[in-house]
């Protein structure tokens, strides 16, 4: 039987570190099925989602505990579930961008929490515009809205938050 064991690996960015945890997940008999890896400031961060036997996991275990001590890194292992299906609900992308400023993430997960939807994915990123060199913020989620809530009224207040904060923004179906 399968087990599934969530990885978050955090390290000074350098050559070589993917092929390092990867390595390990590979010679242990693990299989890498969902993972987010990116360079955040000087850092190197890794949240990998993997499944194998229980034997497989167990040696994952033991064998990032070595790696952590070898290269230096901060490695945090936690057995998980297959996530729940939610068959009831509707699958949307929100794309956001604006002059970078304080509180956007925390306005948007505010807004879908206190309609009850729940955020699957979030994905930020800051970057220079590319005529004026102004400061610039994206936001792109993927978010799961339930099948009772009508869609063009949560797009109406959605608008007008986004509105309300100088966003410009984009509500849609999710396209596989």
């Amino acid at each position: 039987m399968k087990e599934l064991i969530v990885i978050s690996a955090i390290g000074s960015d350098r050559t070589g570190l993917v092929f390092d945890v990867t390595r390990v997940i590979l010679d242990c008999g693990g299989n890498m099925l969902e993972s987010r890896m990116t360079a955040l400031g000087s850092e190197f961060a890794m949240l990998m989602l993997v499944s194998g036997h229980w034997h497989t996991l167990t040696k994952l275990e033991s064998e990032f505990k070595k790696l952590s001590e070898s290269a230096n890194l901060n490695i945090s292992i936690r057995r998980t579930t297959e996530r729940a299906r939610r068959p009831d609900t509707l699958t949307y992308s929100v794309d956001v961008m604006c002059l970078d400023q304080p509180g956007v993430v925390f306005n948007l997960a505010g807004f879908f929490s206190s309609r009850g939807i729940d955020i699957a994915d979030v994905s930020t990123r800051n970057f220079s515009a590319t005529h004026t060199g102004a400061s610039m913020f994206a936001v792109q989620m993927l978010i799961h809205i339930p099948g009772k809530i009508q869609i063009a009224t949560l797009r109406e207040e959605f608008m007008e938050l986004c509105d309300h904060m100088n966003l410009d923004a984009i509500l849609e179906p999710f396209k596989a």
